[in-house]
């Protein structure tokens, strides 16, 4: 019996409470150590695999061109490491998913602890920081004319935010406490049917286009999160700020059928959307 509860102590320090802006309480998991580091392992090795790729191309271009093509050819590898260095983590996580390949491969995603949408410039501040407490650290233990002291004070800073995250009850690098952000598990699960091809359901609401069109990508994205959870309360809460927002009286069916019946009307309607090249981040986004 001891191990059990013990398990599940465990399990619920690792979790935190998480609510939107429409008051739903996202339960979600924090990310170990563990997989933190083998998410960014694997987004090094992908770098450095783009980085490989990058010289053959430019020793190709030197092969053909000659010496003439040298010049030109370090130009274009010193942008690439330089684009690939400081964008390939910031503009991974400013995409829908919010993770980079790594952190797909190991079922994470970055979402912000205030439980509204994951802006830029938190993507930016966290990776920013990134440069002090990876690149820096590593460029002083491999500085060969560094003093002694030169050579412990750039191990002690390593130390520090190597071991940072090892003292707070949330994990966070110093970049995730500056942001204001999470690295939670995010897993690939299977909703219990296919919201988005579902038969029946939004065409009996007739959902018109301004209610269709009251939230953005955010706020379907949640929905779609809170459907794959299918626990009653969130439902019900999500089921009545919805009802509330669009005008539409309560029918007395069951909220599960009313929630998946919009998330397929605003799905439609947003990819429908997308083909001409509009797209609202969320519901405040009023620029299409």
């Amino acid at each position: 019996m001891a191990e059990p509860a013990l398990q599940h102590r465990f399990e619920a320090a690792k979790r935190r409470s998480l609510v939107t802006p429409e008051g739903v309480d996202l339960s979600l998991r924090l990310a170990d150590m563990g997989q933190r580091f083998t998410a960014f392992l694997l987004d090094l090795l992908i770098m450095v695999g783009l980085l490989i790729a990058l010289s053959l191309l430019m020793a190709g271009l030197i092969a053909a061109t000659g010496m003439a093509g040298i010049e030109v050819a370090a130009v274009v590898w010193l942008l690439g490491f330089f684009l690939l260095r400081n964008f390939y983590f910031v503009l991974m996580e400013m995409g829908p998913r919010a993770a980079t390949f790594g952190k797909r491969a190991t079922g994470l995603r970055v979402v912000a602890r205030s439980g509204e949408r994951l802006t830029a410039d938190r993507v930016i501040a966290r990776n920013m920081m990134r440069e002090i407490e990876i690149y820096l650290p590593i460029s002083f233990l491999f500085y060969t004319g560094a003093d002694v002291a030169t050579a412990l004070a750039g191990l002690l800073w390593t130390g520090i935010f190597l071991f940072f995250p090892f003292f707070n009850k949330d994990r966070m690098r110093i970049g995730d406490l500056l942001a204001g952000t999470w690295v939670v598990n995010a897993p690939k699960r299977k909703l219990t049917v296919d919201l988005a091809r579902a038969e029946g359901g939004a065409l009996d609401y007739g959902f018109t286009d301004a209610q269709l069109d009251v939230y953005g990508v955010f706020e379907i994205q949640t929905l779609e999160q809170v459907l794959r959870d299918n626990r009653p309360e969130a439902l019900a809460t999500v089921a009545a700020a919805i009802r509330g927002k669009i005008g539409l009286a309560h029918d007395g069916g069951p909220d599960l059928d009313f929630l998946t019946a919009y998330y397929k009307a605003a799905r439609v309607r947003m990819e429908r959307g997308l083909l001409f090249g509009k797209r609202r981040a969320d519901k405040f986004d009023r620029s299409v």
